[in-house]
């Protein structure tokens, strides 16, 4: 049998991490990495930020996909280094190492795990996140794919940015984009071969398997005097939502800017028949960075303004509106959708 039909179930854990070590890149974070029982990760100021996600095959991402495409384990392992990254990157920190679990049946392909942790450390690597590296892990036996990542980081002598300190006043801007990552689900689902996506259409589906958190935004926005900022993991909505509750205000998106937003995403929505306006506020997954900031402060680079910050009236709620009108479109729930 050639190397590249062999499954995990043939190898021992021993030889399956020796496979995978090779594919991880050190960091000076990591004063101890894979191989003992704990890692040794410094804290540069003494304060760490902490993390974790997971991403189940069948709930998180399939195997293959309505259109013909296969998720390799390239994007899992990207997908599961942007999304933990981004959680630090939403308080003003920078990322040092991940801690990673991955669960999976013992037919799956020793290739896929390989290459999972190439996707790992070219997620690092490519989103920009220097300082970070994989300090160590687990591997276990399951009935599918699930992989768990803790994530650690540093505000290296900064305040961490909470989603609670939006006041009104404040200008609402966005670093990144939102809605390309659902469009790209929506054509993984649809039934265009993935052969015939025009290289448009391809990166938004892109979009949904490697995501691009706007790395550099967070500590860029803490030190311009970001007064909140989250990751906008579940929609704009549904996030948005939850910022304007833990601050005790409104949001007001500014429907320009959100149309401009849509625009990019009708190579998607025309021949599927969908409203990209359902994307921009529904969907999830993008991982980029919603943050409110005083209105005498300008904006760091990469961020726009899509709105602005009002006080909730007596008798009112805080939530989400559009030009001042309450927005209703949901985003993604766990345990609902």
């Amino acid at each position: 049998m050639s190397i590249e039909q062999q499954t995990v179930g043939e190898l021992s854990e021993g030889e399956l991490l020796a496979r995978i070590f090779p594919r991880l890149r050190p960091s000076s974070s990591v004063l101890l990495g894979p191989g003992d029982d704990a890692a040794v990760v410094a804290a540069p100021d003494g304060r760490t930020l902490v993390s974790i996600d997971t991403q189940t095959q069948d709930q998180d991402f399939r195997l293959e996909w309505n259109n013909g495409y296969r998720t390799t384990g390239y994007d899992v392992g990207w997908k599961s280094a942007a999304q933990n990254l981004s959680d630090i990157n939403a308080m003003g920190g920078t990322a040092v190492s991940l801690v990673v679990s991955l669960t999976m049946p013992p037919g799956t392909p020793v290739q896929w795990v390989e290459d999972f942790a190439d996707g790992l450390t070219a997620g690092i690597v490519g989103l920009g996140a220097a300082d970070c590296s994989v300090a160590g892990g687990d591997l276990g036996r399951g009935r599918e794919i699930a992989v768990t990542v803790a994530v650690i980081g540093s505000m290296h002598g900064l305040s961490a940015v909470l989603r609670s300190g939006a006041r009104p006043g404040d200008t609402l801007a966005l670093a990144g984009t939102v809605g390309r990552a659902a469009a790209g689900l929506a054509l993984l689902e649809s039934t265009i071969p993935v052969g015939e996506l025009n290289p448009v259409q391809r990166g938004l589906m892109d979009s949904q398997c490697r995501p691009q958190p706007p790395l550099a935004a967070g500590p860029q926005g803490a030190k311009a005097g970001a007064t909140a900022m989250m990751d906008v993991s579940d929609g704009l909505l549904r996030d948005g939502a939850r910022l304007a509750e833990a601050s005790g205000v409104a949001l007001d998106l500014d429907p320009i800017a959100l149309k401009a937003l849509a625009a990019p995403l009708e190579a998607a929505s025309a021949p599927l028949g969908r409203d990209p306006m359902d994307w921009i506020l529904g969907g999830g997954e993008d991982h980029s960075l919603l943050a409110t900031f005083p209105a005498n402060v300008q904006l760091p680079p990469g961020f726009t303004a899509i709105g602005s910050i009002q006080a909730v009236a007596e008798g009112q709620h805080s939530g989400v509106r559009i030009a001042g009108m309450p927005a209703d479109t949901v985003g993604w729930d766990h345990f609902a959708d």
